[in-house]
């Protein structure tokens, strides 16, 4: 598979995985639980010792200020290039930084499957 460009992977939509549940915590903050697919060699450890099958096990993960800022962004119809733009506006930050700052979180959550990217529904210049 051919790696994608810089600017197709701006036009790209974050999308959630529906198997996610977010809980609102009073400060604000968002707290994700998400099923994380356990090891075979760990399944058949455990298998012996507890006579237990699971194939998941649920993890969280607890979003700072910036992190729930990028969560409350993702739609499901906004790309990753609008969800930097509103960040950049929304934190003052320089838009490099913003780029930076939200393609590694959105990475972050693709890799423990938080997050799925789908392509663009129309092209528009990046």
């Amino acid at each position: 598979m051919e790696p994608i460009s810089r600017r197709e992977s701006l036009l790209c939509i974050p999308v959630r995985n529906p198997l996610v549940e977010e809980t609102r915590q009073h400060n604000g903050a968002v707290i994700l639980s998400y099923p994380e697919p356990v090891k075979p060699w760990f399944t058949g450890i455990l298998g012996r010792i507890s006579k237990k099958t699971e194939t998941r096990r649920i993890k969280k993960l607890e979003l700072d200020v910036l992190g729930t800022g990028v969560w409350d962004l993702m739609d499901g119809k906004s790309s990753v290039k609008d969800i930097i733009e509103s960040f950049t506006k929304v934190h003052k930050l320089y838009p490099k930084e913003a780029e930076m700052s939200v393609i590694q979180f959105l990475r972050e959550l693709g890799r423990r499957q938080i997050i799925g990217m789908a392509p663009a529904k129309e092209d528009y210049t990046a």
